[in-house]
């Protein structure tokens, strides 16, 4: 699925390869906040020993970042992109709309959320743009 990327979300993805060393496939932008999409397998050097590497990728962007592994399916990918909460599983419902439903430890809820919602909404944003579903519902 084709994304149109700005040029600022290119100048960050650029960025975050320069400083990571991994790949980057996509990024949101949410105020002070960046969310890249890291290839699969590549999540652990994005990260960097004892997440030096993303505090460093923080520190020269004076952003908050957050991670989102790629996934081959839509259902791993909205797992990854809710992540760190515990979801054990999801299912993709096609009616008028192509819905995921992500069963999330109830502890984790929250986290699924997060403040604000801002969690479940960049959730939602990057499953759209990777795998053009038009919701996800907790359960």
């Amino acid at each position: 699925m084709a994304r149109t990327l700005s040029d600022d979300a290119r100048r960050y993805i650029a960025a975050f390869e320069d400083v990571t060393g991994a790949s980057a496939i996509d990024c949101v932008i949410d105020g002070d906040r960046l969310v890249f999409v890291v290839s699969v397998g590549e999540m652990g050097q994005a990260i960097g020993p004892g997440g030096k590497t993303v505090s460093r990728l923080e520190e020269r962007l004076n952003a908050t970042v957050d991670l989102v592994e790629d996934a081959d399916t839509p259902e791993a990918f909205v797992a990854n992109a809710l992540s760190p909460a515990a979801v054990y599983h999801v299912t993709i419902s096609e009616n008028d709309t192509l819905v995921a439903y992500a069963e999330v430890a109830e502890d984790d809820r929250g986290v699924a959320i997060g403040t604000g919602g801002k969690n479940i909404e960049t959730a939602r944003t990057l499953a759209k743009r990777h795998f053009d579903l038009d919701d996800i519902q907790l359960t």
